[in-house]
């Protein structure tokens, strides 16, 4: 990154917050895009899939802070944590929901949680070399899942298609207040991998494992979701019909997907390049949730 464009990202870093918002889920129905099952099921996998993902976020970053030697990143990485936690929670607190609605995610949800407790949680490594290696591909691992979390950010908050085709607006607003704080916070697991180490070999080897981690559980995912809709007779998932979606507008567009990997693997790839900045905070002002929670602050 040049100098130039060095002083641009410092310029639009802003304070991260964590925004402690609340949602009311009585009145979404269901198929919350109406018509349209597989769309909801598809980004109602984000449901399954975070609470765990960013729980391990937290706690690795934690592990993380000792190895922090500038000021403002550790602050940045702070306020990461902050709303990381703010994200588990607020996707958690739909899963009774689904459950009411005669979805049970616990079977899926148990292989989420084996996923990032397990395989990716901490080792019984000796002091020294082995475990600073395995906190560093943890690290690693992050920036890589994070690449993706700011691409859906940008995406939610540009996806005008799920409002013409009346989405619930409850569930709009927790996909754009976190899309939105995902593109706000998006250099920071980037600039944190960099700052502890930045070796072009593990941004290459933890990219190629994010990815294919990502694919296989959101189809999985996605796939359980419409097996066990009680309202669908065979309902199936499949990447044509993911295909089809994007071409609609309703999910992210397959070519969109696939360019965003060069992007990542580029030498040159910093996240100020994807996504604006001022488009979240312009969304984060208005987002109903995010005000309702600045007002219970300031009336606490």
């Amino acid at each position: 990154m040049s100098n130039k464009q060095a002083r641009s990202v410092q310029a639009e870093r802003i304070p991260l917050k964590a925004r402690r918002v609340s949602f009311a889920w009585e009145d979404t129905p269901l198929h919350w895009v109406p018509g349209d099952p597989f769309t909801t099921h598809t980004i109602n996998v984000l449901h399954l899939l975070l609470p765990a993902g960013e729980r391990w976020f937290v706690h690795v970053y934690r592990q993380a802070l000792p190895l922090i030697r500038d000021d403002r990143l550790r602050e940045d990485v702070i306020g990461f944590i902050g709303q990381e936690a703010m994200h588990s929670q607020a996707h958690d607190e739909v899963l009774p929901h689904l459950r009411e609605q005669g979805l049970d995610p616990t079977p899926y949800t148990a292989q989420v949680d084996w996923f990032f407790e397990k395989l990716l949680g901490d080792r019984t490594l000796p002091p020294g070399r082995a475990r600073r290696w395995w906190l560093l591909e943890r690290i690693a691992l992050i920036a890589a899942i994070e690449h993706y979390t700011a691409f859906l950010g940008d995406w939610v908050l540009n996806a005008a298609e799920l409002d013409r085709r009346g989405a619930d607006p409850t569930m709009l607003d927790l996909l754009r207040w976190h899309g939105a704080e995902e593109v706000e916070h998006r250099s920071v697991a980037f600039d944190l991998f960099v700052h502890v180490d930045g070796d072009y070999r593990r941004r290459v080897r933890t990219w190629a494992l994010a990815f294919a981690a990502l694919m296989f559980l959101w189809q999985r995912g996605a796939r359980f979701f419409m097996a066990h809709d009680p309202t669908l007779v065979d309902g199936k998932a499949s990447f044509r019909a993911f295909h089809r979606s994007g071409r609609r507008g309703t999910l992210p567009a397959t070519g969109a997907l696939l360019k965003s990997i060069p992007r990542y693997l580029s030498r040159t790839y910093h996240p100020s390049q994807e996504g604006s900045t001022a488009q979240a905070v312009a969304y984060l002002a208005s987002s109903p949730a995010a005000l309702a929670a600045e007002k219970a602050e300031r009336d606490a």
